[in-house]
């Protein structure tokens, strides 16, 4: 990479990161800034599709969200530990990329690989930024200024919701863009939802959310620090 990534977002499997925080890499993108994917899997497990028709479509699906980089470890798909040597994997690449904000899984999930991300990826950013933690010399250590879980299949209540109603339509898209998962077949049919379904959920999902902040559609965060203001004219969302 010639310039630093502004927003990387890290998940277990390729799709992942279309569901949770598709449309705030894109408005972001859209804002000029640039916006990278990191995951942490090839999805070799996965019911449907092969390793090469996933990455053939997450490329597809970066397009469609503007980012400006997308790449996939080599971490096993199935046993995402929060390991010593997965964790210099993605040391590597945090201090490749430079990223001032990650974007985690929340640490709370159903998939064992995807709760186990949010502290492999926690634990990244902070060995990253120390200076003798050097699994590659000759390469700055970096730390990342935010890092914040996304929250959408959490069922908590988020810190804050990111505006994404001019997103909504075109994240759909970027999501759809795994034929191999979630075009109509047979095979996995008692687990995915039908093609049918996907935009009616992931609507009502992203109204939930947006109705909470006062928009149409909305992706949810949480973040473990407190928040700063210093205006109290300038807060957003109305309190009745």
């Amino acid at each position: 990479m010639t310039s630093p990534i502004h927003i990387l977002a890290i998940a277990a499997h390729r799709d992942d990161v279309e569901q949770t925080c598709g449309g705030t890499l894109l408005k972001h993108a859209q804002l000029g800034y640039r916006t990278a994917i990191l995951d942490l899997t090839r999805g070799e497990l996965g019911t449907r599709g092969t390793m090469q028709q996933r990455e053939a479509e997450a490329n597809d699906a970066a397009r469609i969200l503007q980012v400006s980089h997308r790449e996939a470890l080599d971490i096993p798909d199935g046993a995402v530990e929060n390991s010593h040597e997965n964790r210099v994997k993605i040391v590597r690449v945090l201090r490749r990329l430079r990223p001032e904000v990650v974007i985690l899984p929340y640490w709370e999930a159903r998939h064992p690989d995807h709760y186990k991300s949010a502290p492999l990826g926690y634990e990244a950013c902070f060995y990253a930024g120390l200076q003798k933690f050097d699994p590659e010399p000759g390469i700055a250590p970096h730390r990342p200024f935010k890092v914040l879980y996304a929250g959408l299949y959490a069922d908590v209540r988020p810190t804050f919701v990111f505006d994404i109603t001019a997103q909504f339509e075109t994240r759909l898209q970027a999501l759809l863009a795994y034929k191999s998962q979630y075009e109509d077949q047979a095979e996995g049919g008692g687990i995915f939802v039908p093609r049918e379904q996907i935009r009616v959920r992931l609507a009502a999902m992203a109204s939930h959310y947006g109705q909470l902040a006062g928009v149409t559609y909305g992706e949810p965060f949480v973040q473990k620090e407190v928040g700063l203001e210093d205006d109290l004219l300038q807060l957003p969302v109305r309190s009745m």
